[in-house]
């Protein structure tokens, strides 16, 4: 028999301890709860296992390899979208030649399962569901079945009116190959919706197996408390891992040689690798994860504490989970059931209420005393804008009530009468802060024009464009991180808001002072269709003004990759506006690709190269979501990396101005490389900061590039857009009838490279403090960060990263060996100043 492990769940519910893991390999016992039910299933006799991902598959692969070092042998399916539960087995057939089992990830069970095998194949059964009892059955499916165990009704989630008995599935089948057959392929199709009673309309007995023993789906991060409780208290068998050590009142579980001296051990407690606890700590009924630190005099009961943790002297914890990462200072208490996830350093002094959830990389200052869940900013109440963006956890960070308060505080800033527009993308979480933020910028007496699901470069086109609009709001799902959402709020000029105007909105937010109108005051609110249809329109009579699309025409064959974005509305009617050759991939909306987006943008590369060079087209675009950033494929198949991009873009606009013989203007961030700029004889090129731009300064440069596939012509927009972009750059290859393959060759390979170095935040102004003074002795810049030339053409940038603990370091040298050669120089400079 081969086993299916279901894991590909977002783990919603139990946010936030599935901030950075999936769900199933969360630490029960600090063993993850996938790897249990795994060798569960192999001491039953299976050894070959189907596992079914979605959500942070590389965390899993990363974790069980192909199985080897666990005695298995592990096949991995990544189903292309949401087919339920049913449909993701389906999914994986091709590997479901004999019977299977299928089991959750993200359950604890200690159910005999050979017991269930044994009735499975006792009754000759087809499709045999595993049932359990227990005391409220309304978040399962409760079943009844006959004396012989053949089921005679279900019913998924009932309310209570419903219930007809305590008797529910627990999402445990055995199951024969030749059932695949009713499960349809590419489809979504779930077990107790669909396939169950199909297979009773076609007379096919389903057995039910009435299991004794524990069963607990950890949902949420209450029963992931409870199902710790339950093993301490002995109603699961669970098992320990490490030497068990008697104590006067307690037993230890340590995985090390080493025990801890002058501790109190009371009850149980499980203790993993390289864990190092000071005397005078109590420990009652606590799991401790690899290279944890615990203080002296600390008071830690019925918690369960992750890896990499360190808490200082004098804590209290009760009925705590405290995750990866985090850092807590002197004297810190908590009182019962306070959860701190990943990254977070809570200050010496502080008081943490019952019942309060720190959310992921927060920061709570010294003396703090918390009594509400902390889930906006990286410190407790701190800014909300980022480089003029707020982002934030959907409907945790920023949900409806934040979205509107925001849509007050920056609607009072805006002339009363005044009008903005609204858009966003295609994702549910986007229409419903959106249409939050409308409510509360009409409350201020300003007029909306709400574009609904409309691309962001034609906003911003129509903002800057009408001098009647006094700004423009975007909000669109974040493509890196699905659970996240971005709001855009831009100026009349159609840029981000800057430092000052994000100051200004953060203190009326957070002060709550919003300008409120009268009754008959209130703004006016406007969503007709025809109003985007004109906006379109002018968008595409621009670019047909601006862009000389006759010697595309002519000359040009492309393929364009949408990628399930928001290109979709305007890429298609704009490529036969100008009568393009070309070939459309994904254009449709796809928002399961997008929850998953790191693995599909794999797939969407794979299969455009090989279009490109197979058809012999000129290039490839692969247009990003949010039609703004563009990735180049060359000619010959190949994807143009950021920086290979950027040179093409720059060799190209190189050409141009020297047809027209005038020098062109180009902006470029402080770190972008500079070893080659003495090719391109006819660009300017200048390096600076973009914060706060005006559009007078954007508008003195021909051309803005970042080196993340964003480039803004200005002949056409001061603001990134991807449509405009690509459009340019094929009109630069036919104009000068070259080849992306033949400018590889022109451009001189050079090393270019950027590293993220760990840094906690209490260590960058030390460190930068260090590496200045080290600048001293050489030639150096310090206008952004600093930047040290180790030859003329050589240099290492250092920018503390403003988001995360880390540094980032950018390299620039002749070639590998060198630029190597340089980065362990300061890579070794940079983890002595840190320690």
């Amino acid at each position: 028999m081969k086993a299916v492990i279901m894991a590909g769940g977002f783990g919603t519910r139990i946010q936030p301890l599935t901030h950075s893991i999936p769900k199933p390999m969360l630490p029960v016992m600090n063993i993850p709860m996938m790897e249990k039910s795994m060798m569960r299933l192999k001491d039953a006799g299976i050894t070959e296992f189907v596992v079914l991902l979605y959500y942070k598959p590389e965390v899993i692969k990363n974790y069980f390899g192909t199985g080897e070092k666990f005695g298995v042998k592990i096949h991995y399916v990544l189903p292309d979208a949401d087919y339920g539960t049913a449909g993701a087995v389906g999914f994986a057939r091709e590997y479901l030649d004999e019977s299977f089992i299928v089991m959750s990830g993200d359950i604890v069970s200690d159910f005999d399962l050979l017991k269930i095998m044994d009735f499975h194949k006792s009754k000759h059964s087809k499709l045999t569901i595993t049932l359990t009892s227990v005391e409220n059955p309304l978040e399962f499916g409760i079943v009844i079945t006959d004396e012989e165990g053949r089921i005679e009704k279900f019913l998924e989630k009932p309310s209570w009116a419903e219930v007809f008995s305590d008797t529910i599935n627990t999402g445990i089948y055995i199951i024969e190959p030749e059932i695949l057959k009713y499960i349809p392929k590419n489809e979504p199709f779930d077990f107790s919706k669909d396939l169950f009673p199909t297979l009773m309309k076609e007379n096919i007995t389903l057995y039910g197996y009435d299991a004794k023993g524990y069963w607990r789906d950890v949902g949420n991060p209450e029963s992931y408390r409870e199902v710790h409780k339950d093993i301490f208290d002995g109603k699961v068998k669970y098992g320990y891992k490490g030497k068990k050590i008697e104590f006067p009142e307690g037993v230890l579980y340590i995985e090390d040689d080493k025990i801890p001296e002058n501790v109190e051990i009371i009850d149980t407690v499980v203790i993993g690798k390289n864990v190092k606890i000071a005397k005078n700590t109590r420990l009652q009924n606590v799991v401790i994860g690899d290279n944890t630190e615990i203080g002296e005099d600390c008071k830690l009961k019925n918690s369960v504490i992750w890896e990499n943790v360190k808490i200082k002297k004098g804590c209290v914890f009760d009925n705590a989970v405290i995750c990866d990462n985090v850092e807590i200072e002197e004297l810190v208490k908590a009182k019962a059931g306070c959860i701190i996830a990943q990254n977070c350093k809570i200050g010496k002094f502080t008081v943490i209420e019952q019942d309060v959830t720190i959310w992921p990389d927060k920061e709570i200052e010294p003396a703090s005393i918390v009594t509400n869940n902390i889930i906006w900013g990286e410190k407790y109440k701190n800014a909300i804008f980022k480089d003029g963006i707020a982002v934030g956890k959907t409907n945790v960070e920023i949900d409806c009530e934040m979205s509107c308060k925001l849509a007050e505080a920056f609607a009072s800033t805006l002339p009363e009468k005044s009008t903005i527009l609204v858009a966003r993308d295609n994702l549910p979480s986007s229409r419903m802060l959106k249409r939050a933020f409308v409510g509360g910028v009409l409350s201020n007496g300003v007029d909306v024009i709400d574009l609904k699901d409309f691309p962001v470069p034609l906003l911003r086109h129509k903002v800057a464009s009408d001098e009647n609009i006094a700004g423009g709001v975007y909000f669109r799902q974040n493509v890196i991180d699905p659970s996240e959402i971005d709001i855009f709020l831009f100026n009349q000029d159609a840029l981000r808001i800057g430092t000052q105007e994000a100051k200004t909105i953060e203190k009326t937010f957070f002060r709550e002072k919003f300008r409120r109108v009268d009754y008959n005051e209130i703004g006016f609110l406007r969503d007709d269709e025809y109003t985007k249809k004109c906006i379109k329109d002018r968008y595409i009579k621009k670019i047909k003004e601006t862009i000389d699309h006759k010697i595309i025409k002519n000359n040009f064959k492309v393929v364009i990759d949408l990628m399930w974005g928001m290109g979709k509305d305007i890429f298609p009617d704009i490529l036969k506006a100008l009568e393009i050759e070309n070939m459309l991939l994904n254009n449709y909306y796809d928002n399961l690709k997008l929850k998953n987006f790191s693995h599909f943008e794999k797939i969407c590369k794979e299969n455009i190269s090989t279009l490109v060079k197979c058809m012999d087209y000129n290039a490839g675009f692969l247009i990003y979501p949010h039609a703004q950033r563009i990735n180049i494929v060359a000619d010959d198949g190949k994807i143009l990396n950021k920086l290979e991009g950027l040179m093409s873009g720059l060799y190209l606009f190189n050409l141009e101005a020297k047809m027209q013989n005038k020098k062109f203007k180009v902006f470029l961030p402080l770190w972008a490389p500079d070893m080659i700029d003495k090719k391109f004889e006819w660009l300017e090129i200048e390096r600076g900061k973009y914060s706060d731009f005006s559009k007078e300064k954007f508008s003195k440069y021909d051309l803005i590039a970042t080196l993340d596939g964003n480039f803004a012509f200005t002949e056409f927009s001061i603001h990134r857009d991807a449509v405009y972009a690509s459009l340019k750059i094929m009109e630069l290859l036919s104009r000068h009838n070259v080849k992306l393959s033949e400018i590889e060759k022109e451009i001189t390979s050079f090393y270019y490279r950027i590293f993220s170095i760990s840094c906690p935040q209490n260590k960058k102004g030390y460190v930068m403090k260090k590496f200045l003074s080290y600048a001293k002795t050489k030639r150096h810049l310090s206008e952004e960060g600093v930047k040290i030339y180790e030859s003329d053409d050589e240099w290492v940038m250092m920018i503390p990263d403003r988001y995360s603990e880390s540094i980032n370091l950018y390299i620039q040298a002749d070639d590998n060996e060198r630029g190597e050669m340089i980065y362990q120089k300061y890579e070794k400079m940079l983890k002595e100043w840190i320690k």
